[in-house]
């Protein structure tokens, strides 16, 4: 063991891991290049690359400067996920030319109509009322939930109830 690499194999991980986060802001940039400009897989490849350099499943041995060694990670696990990502596409396209062929399943007339009723409500309407109809919270546990205070919470349900009731012919 060369004198650099006893020095990195007893630095303590908190200097690697300052080491590593100074050197972020060109590590995404080179993550971005190897993933083809696909920011949510660059940031999933910078992070499993930063899981295994400061978890010692990659080792920098000192042979090269440490961003050298880091952006070497970064390539092979950008790598391993595009080879990752091919191979899942391509049991998705095998799965998809199965002649099996689930059946169309047809909504009953009122579901369909409740459907479009609901998606009339605003969002905060909607979330309330699923949560208490469809997961069964209470209109207090919907608020936790939500991070909304209680008050609200019950206005929102209270108007949606009426607007849904509207919306389906108030004849419910």
């Amino acid at each position: 063991m060369t004198t650099m690499e006893a020095t990195i194999d007893r630095a303590a991980p908190s200097d690697l891991g300052a080491e590593v986060e100074a050197l972020h802001p060109d590590a995404f940039a080179w993550a971005m290049t190897c993933c083809g400009r696909d920011r949510t897989l660059a940031e999933e490849v910078l992070q499993m690359s930063y899981v295994k350099v400061l978890s010692g499943e990659a080792r920098f041995a000192g042979r090269s400067a440490l961003k050298t060694f880091l952006y070497g990670v970064i390539r092979r696990t950008a790598a391993s996920e595009r080879r990752r990502v091919r191979l899942v596409a391509g049991r998705i396209a095998r799965f998809a030319r199965l002649s099996v062929r689930p059946t169309p399943v047809e909504e009953p007339p009122d579901v369909a109509a409740l459907a479009a009723a609901l998606a009339r409500l605003s969002g905060r309407q909607r979330e309330v009322l699923h949560l208490v109809f469809a997961e069964d919270f209470t209109v207090e546990g919907a608020a936790a939930v939500l991070g909304i205070g209680v008050g609200s919470a019950r206005v929102h349900y209270d108007r949606g109830k009426k607007r849904l009731k509207a919306f389906l012919g108030g004849t419910r």
